[in-house]
């Protein structure tokens, strides 16, 4: 009995904060504390959980939840969409979804089914396929997509295009492209792997010296960056600081 009452006191509790922070009207407090836990249901299933169904963080918290329980949900849901009306919007969900999944062939067949007609040089299904293909490990192909990619839209500017190109490059032993890639990301793509295989490459071309400015720079623009930055960047950021020790 102690529990129960103790648990009806916490629930009662936590509904007050809901009610007073989301401004809902004070004769709900009749409810929750005179109607115990009938109470709190009523007010949970009427008030909190069509809120959680509106609030963007809420849907994501629960997407993501959802995806670790069944990460082939999405994937089902927009391929029987697509059953229903196949097109190019359908297709190209369902392809970047299978990307996510890591399901490079499924994601290559997709992109080129699309790539056809007014949509050959799109420059968005392009990358995908770049994407999808690098994914496979065809880096040739990627870099060639990627070079059509280019030629058709030369205004088109992505920084993940262009580092997947340097990517591509590396992968082919062309290293002095490579290189010439990484130095341009370096100094503008908003993350810090492009400037980590940057550095590593130089190091494993005995340009150590190079390399080693190149780890310095890293760590020294990492301590003026926010917080959430750091954060999100530490394996790389950890990995260049274990480089620099192994170059001392």
């Amino acid at each position: 009995m102690p529990a129960l009452l103790i648990a009806s006191v916490v629930l009662q509790f936590v509904c007050l904060v809901h009610m007073v922070r989301s401004g809902r009207p004070y004769w709900w407090i009749w409810i929750i504390m005179l109607g115990s836990y009938l109470g709190v249901a009523v007010y949970v299933f009427t008030q909190i959980l069509p809120d959680l169904r509106n609030d963007p963080a809420s849907r994501r918290l629960v997407r993501n939840v959802r995806d670790r329980i069944d990460p082939e949900h999405q994937r089902r849901h927009i391929a029987q969409q697509l059953d229903v009306a196949d097109t190019v919007e359908n297709r190209r969900r369902l392809a970047e979804e299978s990307l996510r999944l890591g399901d490079h062939a499924s994601a290559a067949e997709l992109y080129q089914s699309i790539l056809k007609g007014i949509y050959a040089t799109d420059p968005v299904f392009l990358l995908g396929l770049a994407r999808a293909q690098a994914g496979l490990e065809q880096y040739a192909a990627a870099r060639d997509t990627l070079d059509t990619l280019i030629r058709a839209n030369p205004d088109f500017r992505s920084e993940d295009g262009h580092f997947l190109y340097a990517r591509c490059l590396e992968a082919l032993g062309d290293n002095t492209r490579a290189l010439e890639e990484y130095a341009v990301l370096a100094t503008s793509y908003p993350g810090e792997e492009p400037r980590l295989r940057y550095g590593l490459l130089l190091k494993s071309l005995q340009r150590e010296a190079e390399a080693r400015r190149v780890f310095e720079d890293m760590l020294k623009r990492a301590k003026a960056a926010p917080k959430y930055y750091r954060q999100k960047e530490q394996a790389h950021l950890d990995a260049a600081r274990q480089e620099l020790a192994s170059l001392s």
